[in-house]
């Protein structure tokens, strides 16, 4: 090959590198911040094709989408003094390039152990403004509410950083005080328990008592309903009898005694009375003479 030919290939050689140095291409999930001698000359350079100066911009890209850190399971006091175990996470994402790289040099490592410091101090403040029974239950949503808030206020301006939420994945008592805590919430439900079978006897007790009250109550009523026939009948069948020996005193002797000789004269029966007597006086007469 020719010396020109070698100096030829030479300079394409070079040209191509300092094109390749020249262009660069950010996409849609990048952001990206320009450097010369290591000073930030454009921030947030928006997605496209770029150039720069070879050899002496230098082109930092970051993870634009939406990040997640999982943080360590950490212990916080309550304002009860009470010890509980919290595993949280945060969902958060790059929102001013140029701070976020001064503050941890675009190292997400580095950004994301600012991050943890910073949500770790934003719970203990919220957990320690309240009792364990708000922490564990009541009060959750809420306080997951506040801290994003305000963690986001505090990281966007210290980090370049936006905190679109925090979350608690669970919340766990010490050994020690999970114990104490079962115990006294197995003696509430045990007197709980009493509380309602005690009531429940009573409510019974009443029902019972009423049930017998009713009862003696309806008793009483039927049986004076039934005197009360029972005398309308008597006085009935009296007025009847009456009216009957009115009509013919002699025809009603002669049934009353049938009914008598009926009832007296039953099968085995002896009786020993004297021929005379008025008892039999319609079996000699049909007139009772």
């Amino acid at each position: 090959m020719s010396p020109k030919s070698t100096i030829f290939l030479i300079l394409i050689a070079v040209a191509g590198l300092i094109a390749s140095q020249s262009i660069y291409v950010i996409n849609e999930t990048e952001r990206a911040i320009k450097l010369t001698f290591g000073e930030v000359v454009q921030a947030d350079i928006e997605p496209g094709l770029h150039f720069k100066t070879p050899f002496i911009d230098v082109v930092k890209r970051f993870d634009a989408r939406v990040l997640a850190l999982d943080t360590n399971p950490s212990r916080f006091l309550t304002s009860d003094k009470k010890y509980v175990i919290v595993d949280s996470f945060a969902k958060w994402r790059i929102k001013d390039v140029n701070a976020y790289y001064k503050a941890a040099s675009g190292n997400r490592m580095q950004a994301e152990n600012l991050l943890a410091n910073l949500a770790s101090k934003g719970l203990r403040d919220e957990i320690a403004a309240r009792t364990l029974r708000e922490v564990v239950s009541g009060e959750r949503d809420e306080l997951m509410t506040k801290l994003t808030t305000a963690l986001n206020i505090e990281t966007q301006k210290e980090l370049g950083m936006e905190v679109l939420d925090v979350r608690v994945k669970a919340i766990d008592l010490p050994e020690d005080l999970s114990n104490s805590v079962y115990n006294r919430m197995s003696a509430e439900r045990g007197r709980e328990a009493r509380e309602h079978r005690s009531q429940g006897k009573e409510l019974a007790e009443g029902i019972q008592a009423d049930a017998d009250r009713q009862k003696t109550v309806l008793e009483a009523e039927a049986y004076r309903d039934a005197e009360r026939t029972r005398g309308e009948g008597d006085a009935e069948a009296a007025r009847v009898y009456a009216s009957a020996y009115n009509r013919d005193p002699e025809f009603y002797a002669f049934t009353r005694s049938l009914k008598a000789y009926q009832e007296t004269f039953r099968e085995n029966d002896v009786i020993l009375m004297k021929p005379d007597s008025d008892f039999f006086r319609y079996f000699k007469d049909s007139k009772g003479k």
